[in-house]
């Protein structure tokens, strides 16, 4: 019990941290509040770093400590301290600020249990607590926008997640276990392995907002606030593809789901950027592209256990997915959440321009930047795992990106130049670090090319 409880630090560090953050609120003392959270989140990244190369797991196998878990924290604690920066400009002085920086850590680390779950149950716990959490989180402002997005978020959830816990009753039925690790027993069962496969895959997919599970996404991001919006679009989305990956390690390799994340992977990349193409509000258009980049992510899943590519392509592309869509959300918190809103922007505010042209090429997958090294990875992993039609139509995607991307970037240089105020001095600090870090991943690529292979155990 002790060996397992000091592997489970970082963890129990951002439960502290949500626990101290809410006291702090009681106290009506906000700013504390976020000074808890922050620290809490930082610490646990810091406990982290003695974590990595550790492949083991606790409590009889119910949790991992492995590949997958250790670089969630990395990625997504770092990326929950540049949202409640982000926050801090949404919620500053309002009535429960605190519940804010509260509820974020622990939507955190729900997402952080799925990345590490070992045990089905561990696939519903983390589903629950951050659903739970962020249901509340979108709804925050009180409006008709938020209360009606937090609805249909609400409702959405409610109805995949319950599908997914009866879908694991069949694995449990078939494997006599709830041990992810004791799925290849449900070979003799090919039926049962194959419907808890699509319940697992409806419960994880609503969060990773992947087509045909998508629909509450585009409406949740505008209906609440920006920070959120960009909260929603990186750490519980990761958390959930992680959960994926760990899922489909253990299922048995001819039950057919590499076919069925293909697939998914091809409607998401394709119904993502069609459908941002029509858009004329910023964040619905990030919206779309969030599930565009999702179908990204099951490049990489496809691949596991074909290839040694896909647990480096996964978290790689985790890490530069989280700088740059958090950094193009932080201009928009700058800039306005309208195309209208950009017009001019790039010669009012070079600097924010230049910062959102980086952000958007990075997504698009353009060298150097962080975005090309993800996806090429990801690319070069589907093809190890002989499914070249597959990059064939990501690279296909890619293109058509850019013609998204462009909706943003040409307003910015052409249009008039509309009155801009200087960014807040939070989301100065958020544009400065997620900027830094699509620079410096993409430019560390060839040690990041080498690198990843020590990642996988």
């Amino acid at each position: 019990m002790t060996r397992d409880l000091v592997l489970l630090i970082p963890e129990i560090a951002v439960l502290l941290a949500a626990v101290g953050a809410l006291i702090a609120e009681m106290l009506r003392r906000p700013r504390i509040a976020l000074a808890v959270a922050i620290m809490g989140l930082l610490v646990a990244t810091g406990l982290t770093l003695r974590l990595i190369g550790t492949d083991t797991s606790v409590f009889g196998g119910s949790f991992r400590i492995d590949t997958l878990s250790v670089w969630a924290k990395l990625i997504l604690l770092p990326a929950t301290v540049l949202c409640m920066l982000l926050a801090r400009v949404d919620v500053r002085g309002t009535a429960r600020e605190g519940t804010v920086y509260s509820l974020l850590c622990l939507a955190t680390l729900g997402a952080l249990v799925l990345a590490g779950a070992g045990d089905t149950m561990f696939l519903v716990l983390g589903t629950l607590l951050t659903g739970l959490a962020t249901f509340a989180l979108v709804a925050y402002p009180d409006t008709d926008p938020a209360t009606e997005a937090a609805m249909k978020f609400f409702v959405f959830a409610s109805v995949t997640t319950a599908v997914m816990i009866f879908g694991l009753s069949y694995w449990f039925g078939a494997a006599g276990s709830t041990l992810l690790a004791d799925l290849a027993r449900t070979d003799a069962v090919p039926l049962a392995a194959i419907l808890g496969l699509v319940a697992v895959v409806v419960g994880l997919g609503y969060k990773a907002s992947l087509v045909p599970f998508h629909f509450w996404a585009p409406d949740a991001y505008e209906g609440a606030p920006l920070a959120i919006a960009a909260y929603l679009s990186v750490v519980p989305k990761v958390g959930a593809l992680f959960a994926l990956t760990q899922v489909v390690r253990d299922l048995p390799a001819d039950s057919g789901w590499p076919a069925l994340m293909a697939g998914l992977a091809v409607l998401s990349m394709t119904y993502g950027y069609l459908a941002a193409l029509v858009q004329d509000n910023v964040v619905r258009l990030l919206a779309y592209s969030s599930i565009a980049q999702s179908g990204y992510f099951l490049l990489g899943i496809v691949a596991v256990g074909s290839s040694e590519l896909a647990l480096p392509s996964i978290i790689l592309f985790a890490a530069a997915y989280a700088a740059m869509n958090l950094g193009a959300f932080a201009v928009v918190a700058a800039a306005g959440r309208t195309l209208n809103d950009f017009s001019g922007l790039g010669r009012a505010r070079p600097l924010m321009g230049i910062a959102m042209v980086v952000f958007l090429l990075s997504l698009v997958g353009i060298p150097p930047l962080a975005g090309f090294v993800g996806k090429f990875l990801l690319f070069a992993a589907a093809i190890d795992a002989q499914f070249t039609w597959l990059a064939v139509v990501a690279i296909a995607n890619s293109v058509l990106s850019l013609a998204v991307y462009l909706r943003i970037i040409v307003p910015m240089y052409r249009g008039g130049e509309t009155a801009s105020a200087a960014p807040d001095r939070w989301v100065g600090i958020v544009l400065i670090t997620t900027l830094s870090a699509t620079f410096i991943i993409g430019l560390a690529a060839q040690f990041l090319l080498a690198g990843p292979m020590a990642w996988a155990p």
